[in-house]
C-alpha cells in the first residue's frame, strides 16, 4: 500500500460521506442510507492494507482480499454498525470499526476459525453474522504470535 496517500484527505472525504448520509436520512425520515457494500468494504481493505502492509487481491477476488507479506490469505471486514457477516472461514480475519466521526480501530485481527466458531448460523444470503463485541471477546484471546503485526496506526 502507497505510504504517500495523504489521509487526512481521505478522513475528510469518509467525514463528507457520514455528512452527506445523515442528510439524506433527516430529508427522508423513515429511510436509512448506511454506508455499505462495495464503498465500505474498499475503504476497509485500503486501510487494512495500510496499517499491516498487506497486498490487495483484485477487487472482488472470492474468498480474500489480501495476503500478508509472509503469505497468509486475509479476508478484511469494515463496518459502522455492531456486527458484520463472513461468507466462508477465512484463514486470517480483521475486522475494523469506524463509528461515525472516526477514528477507526481494530476489533479482530486474529485467526478466521475462531470467528467462524463463534459466529451465527448461516443465514438466506449465505452469511453468517457475528457482532463486534463477541469478536472483542475473541480477540483478547489471540496470542500475539496469532495475530499480523501493526505496521503502523491507523490513518483515520
Amino acid at each position: 500500500m502507497s505510504e504517500d496517500v495523504d489521509w487526512t484527505e481521505v478522513a475528510r472525504y469518509l467525514d463528507d460521506l457520514y455528512t452527506a448520509s445523515d442528510g439524506l436520512e433527516r430529508l427522508f425520515p423513515g429511510r436509512k442510507f448506511t454506508l455499505d457494500g462495495h464503498l465500505v468494504g474498499s475503504i476497509g481493505e485500503v486501510v487494512a492494507a495500510y496499517i499491516f502492509d498487506l497486498d490487495l487481491n483484485p477487487a472482488s477476488t472470492l474468498g480474500h482480499d489480501a495476503t500478508t507479506p509472509d503469505g497468509r490469505n486475509v479476508e478484511i471486514k469494515l463496518t459502522q454498525g455492531s456486527g458484520v457477516a463472513i461468507r466462508h472461514e477465512p484463514e486470517h480475519l480483521i475486522v475494523l470499526h469506524r463509528p461515525k466521526g472516526g477514528p477507526m480501530r481494530i476489533v479482530f485481527n486474529g485467526p478466521g476459525a475462531l470467528a467462524w466458531a463463534a459466529a451465527g448460523k448461516m443465514q438466506k444470503n449465505g452469511q453468517r453474522p457475528i457482532s463486534l463485541s463477541r469478536l472483542r471477546l475473541l480477540a483478547a484471546d489471540v496470542p500475539a504470535g496469532d495475530r499480523i503485526p501493526e505496521v503502523r496506526r491507523p490513518p483515520v
